[in-house]
């Protein structure tokens, strides 16, 4: 899958966000992309994810108040095109199924990739692991 499009989800975001050394990898990439001019796509269920990881995170004690806010605003200013159309929740629920995923979020993200024909990329090794055999353009950070 080529196109000037690429996919992302909440847990990628998340870590692009972050601080320290494993956000230089996520940097680096959006970097390139940013000079490629490509266009980062997303379903419109990624902020309320990424609100909730820095919610838990903030529960944990593993982020201050003020870097919580701090991380959801450099999320949200990340200029991210969302997708939330009725079709697409349709889609995202007969990839879970045909896929055999215990949720549709993921689907949904896997559903907007497979129409713009771009990749997805993700931290999400299990997920990666359950669909490559059948979704080559999916692809893992690591």
């Amino acid at each position: 899958m080529t196109s000037g499009t690429v996919c992302v989800d909440a847990n990628f975001v998340v870590h692009l966000v972050g601080r320290g050394t494993v956000a230089a990898r996520y940097i680096n990439l959006w970097d390139s992309w940013q000079e490629s001019a490509y266009t980062p796509v997303a379903p419109t269920l990624i902020y309320y994810e990424i609100s909730n990881v820095f919610h838990r995170l903030l529960l944990a004690g593993q982020l201050l108040p003020e870097e919580a806010d701090q991380s959801l605003e450099d999320a949200m200013s990340l200029n991210i095109r969302l997708y939330g159309d009725v079709e697409l929740h349709t889609e995202a629920l007969n990839l879970a199924r045909s896929l055999r995923l215990p949720a549709t979020y993921d689907a949904h993200y896997l559903a907007l990739a497979q129409r713009l024909e771009c990749e997805f990329w993700t931290s999400d090794r299990k997920l990666v692991n359950s669909v490559k055999p059948t979704l080559p353009w999916v692809k893992l950070v690591s």
